[in-house]
């Protein structure tokens, strides 16, 4: 049975992804756990060899050593199996019962060591490392090993007052004067309990605390995974500005900026699409897309929008970029290259076309209030993708606008004029280029040319 305190709220059921980086998480405390414990009992070890051994009489058997090489034995064993990940539920619980237990046993064989009635234990300073074996289970954010730690604790030192009191209360060596208490080795009842009050009360802080401490792990690890997994969904950028922003992120929020827009469309896909079920044709899309996205952002673009089988990208927003109409041409130059080369699902060839245009846009947030979504709008956006359905009237596969062929560097790509037309939507005529490509594959040309 898992013990539970009061929290600030009911955990959600978790996803196995979300339990999975809890329990690596949990793994890694429990890898530390195991080295505070070695660097504890090195500690100890150390101090034994270094101080006197003051027993009054030649001891037949002396426990401080046997405690300690039994301890540095149990914590090197716990540390390499915290390290392979191979500590059980059990085996924890037990470490936690064998750490404190070995604890008390070791302050209680300071009265033997010093040849002292046994209440002389009871006034050790090593009951305060009870304090830091507790504290010690925080690590794993689990109220349960802290809960048990205490248990022991508060049980033990219990059982050893009750021990050096030789169980009775008419004991000569029981007495209520404080300054005798202080000056002897009488013993305090009243002290003692509250010893035992405080290791309660402080393991009961501990838990309440690491409770209300979990439920916020967990709900961090599960916003911090549906972020992970909802930046597949959105530009990274534009994520990474949700996740750092002070407010609450609101529909309106833009950036205008001149930005080179890239619209990519499969052609003849729906053709093809007739013969293929439903499962194929969205195995070799995914693989297409797969394909052409790698060049869009290794040249510095953005994937905005996959619309259907076509690709919404920009350069230089949200992303700055410096040479953004040349990365886009040499994307699209790369994409020829590549569709080209290979085929797609069951052998099929593939064919796109891409309209480029650079100006000024606007990109954020748009939406209602609880359902948002990044996008880039602007007439030059439309200018875009009205380039891209050219292609099909002129036989190309690439047309870029008059900006994007200046920005890009007359001279740095094979730009063929087609003349100045009139595109849907506009009244003004616009100037257009093809780039005639190669299909076969050809090697990259070199980053920053």
């Amino acid at each position: 049975m898992r013990l539970r305190l009061p929290t600030i709220g009911e955990t959600p059921h978790l996803p196995g992804r979300v339990r999975e980086a809890i329990r690596k998480q949990q793994e890694s405390s429990e890898i530390a756990v195991g080295w505070i414990q070695l660097s504890i009992v090195v500690t100890f070890s150390i101090l034994y060899a270094l101080s006197p051994k003051p027993y009054t009489a030649d001891p037949v058997f002396a426990p401080e050593p046997w405690v300690l090489g039994a301890y540095l034995l149990f914590t090197l064993a716990r540390v390499v199996l915290a390290h392979r990940r191979a500590l059980p539920d059990w085996l924890l619980y037990v470490s936690v019962v064998v750490d404190m237990l070995l604890l008390l046993a070791l302050i209680w064989s300071i009265h033997v060591k010093y040849g002292q009635p046994a209440s002389f234990y009871l006034k050790v300073p090593t009951l305060l490392y009870v304090f830091i074996f507790i504290a010690l289970r925080a690590l794993r954010f689990e109220a349960r090993y802290v809960l048990i730690a205490g248990a022991v604790a508060a049980g033990g030192w219990l059982l050893m007052v009750l021990y050096a009191a030789r169980m009775s209360f008419d004991d000569p060596m029981i007495t209520r004067d404080y300054v005798e208490y202080m000056t002897s080795n009488s013993i305090l009842l009243g002290a003692e309990f509250d010893k035992v009050i405080s290791v309660l009360i402080v393991t009961g802080i501990l838990a309440i605390a690491i409770t209300r401490a979990r439920d916020l792990l967990v709900r961090s690890v599960v916003e911090s995974t549906a972020a992970a997994e909802l930046s597949r969904f959105v530009p990274s950028e534009v994520a990474a500005q949700v996740k750092t922003s002070e407010t609450r992120v609101e529909a309106g929020a833009g950036e205008v900026r001149e930005t080179t827009i890239f619209f990519n469309d499969l052609q003849g896909f729906t053709t093809l699409s007739e013969g293929m079920t439903p499962v194929e044709l969205i195995s070799t899309l995914n693989e297409y897309f797969a394909a052409v996205t790698e060049p869009i952002i290794r040249h510095g673009g953005v994937i905005n929008q996959y619309q259907g089988d076509a690709i919404l990208a920009t350069f230089n927003l949200p992303r700055a970029l410096d040479d953004h109409a040349a990365g886009a041409v040499r994307a699209a130059i790369e994409i020829q290259h590549i569709l080209g080369a290979r085929t797609f699902g069951a052998g099929l060839r593939l064919t796109s076309r891409v309209g480029i245009n650079t100006g000024v846009v606007v990109g954020g947030l748009v939406g209602a209030q609880d359902r948002l979504g990044y996008t880039v709008h602007g007439d030059d956006v439309n200018l875009a993708a009205r380039l891209e359905a050219l292609n099909k009237e002129h036989g190309t596969r690439i047309i870029v606008s008059e900006r994007t062929r200046e920005l890009a560097g007359p001279d740095r790509f094979a730009f063929q004029t087609l003349g100045t037309v009139t595109v849907r939507g506009r009244n003004r005529p616009v100037t257009i280029y093809r780039i005639d490509v190669d299909p076969s594959p050809a090697p990259e040309e070199p980053r920053g040319a």
